[in-house]
Order: structure tokens, then sequence, then C-alpha cells
């Protein structure tokens, strides 16, 4: 392979003013304004290094998939950094006909209640640092790290997922509808 073949499986990210990333081993340590969090790239086959405020990244081999993984652990630890600074939210809609659903949070449990007019009330768990708030008929998510909330929002969504009638007249369920950078209120 030339130079500039390995070249491309080579990449760098720029952590931001504000934020500090450690290495032990294959963890990454985030410290930001908005919090600390850490990853694990034990499973991720990249080679990391810390060095003048920037992590290198390095594939292990030289192959169309490892490429894209390479890419993918970019992506990851810029969404993290963006994360630590601004903050990520999402907006989930309540959406009922006849029985009223609702949805209360008991620490790391969110529980959904009277969902179909049943009497035993669905739980699905809340995924890392992700903040739940219950308004009325919206729930909103906020962090910092994109994939938690994200995979909390689909618990969700999942948990209340109508099975065994015809999804486009039994429309009830908690959907997400809106997705930003930022955290809201």
């Amino acid at each position: 392979m030339s130079t500039e073949q390995l070249e491309k499986f080579q990449d760098e990210v720029e952590i931001p003013e504000g934020v500090t990333v450690t290495q032990t081993k294959h963890m990454l340590s985030f410290v930001g304004p908005l919090g600390k969090t850490y990853k694990s790239f034990r499973r991720i086959p990249v080679d990391i290094e810390i060095k003048d405020n920037k992590v290198i990244l390095k594939s292990k081999e030289y192959k169309k998939k490892d490429y894209a993984i390479l890419h993918t652990a970019k992506s990851i630890i810029r969404n993290i950094c963006e994360g630590l600074i601004i903050g990520y939210s999402i907006k989930m809609k309540v959406v009922y006909a006849h029985f009223p659903i609702t949805v209360k949070i008991e620490g790391k449990t969110i529980i959904i209640e009277n969902f179909q007019g049943e009497r035993a009330p669905r739980k699905t768990h809340i995924v890392g640092n992700t903040k739940v708030i219950p308004k009325g008929d919206d729930v909103l998510l906020t962090g910092e790290v994109w994939t938690d909330i994200t995979q909390t929002a689909a618990n969700i969504e999942l948990k209340t997922k109508v099975k065994n009638k015809d999804h486009r007249v039994f429309l009830d369920g908690i959907y997400g509808y809106e997705k930003k950078k930022g955290i809201d209120k």
C-alpha cells in the first residue's frame, strides 16, 4: 500500500476548549462543563492516542470495513465532546385515543401506566445519565451522550408498541417528534 492509502486509515478529532479527555487502556474519560462520561473502545478495533489536544485514531487493518469503523469511532468521540458542551434533547408526545396514558419516573425506571387500559404498568429503564421529565402529554429527554438519549427514547417507543392489532387504527403510544442540540428546560 502506498503512503497515501495508509493515511486514509488514520484520522484525528480536535478536542474542543473546555473538554478534557484522558485515556486508560481502551477507556476514554471525558470531562466537560455539563458533566463527565466514559466510553470503552475495547470492542472497537482502533488504536487511540491523545496528543496535543487531539485524539488520534489509527485503524488496525486496511480493509473497507476498518475504514468505516474508524470513522464511526471518530463520530462517537466528536458527539460526546459536543454533548458535554451544549447537550442534546429529544421531545416525545404521548398519544392516546381513549385511555389516558401516564408516565412516571422512579429512580432509573420509566413507568408507563394505563396503556390501552392495561392494569399492569409497562416499565423500561433509563440509559446512562439521561434525564427524563414528563410534562403533561410530552416527555422531555435531555443529557450529554447522544447514544444514551436516543436509546432511552427507543426503549420508550418499543414499550408502547401496539401488538396484535392494526397499527394504522390503534395509534396509541409515545413517539419522538423533535431531536435537537442544546438542553431544553
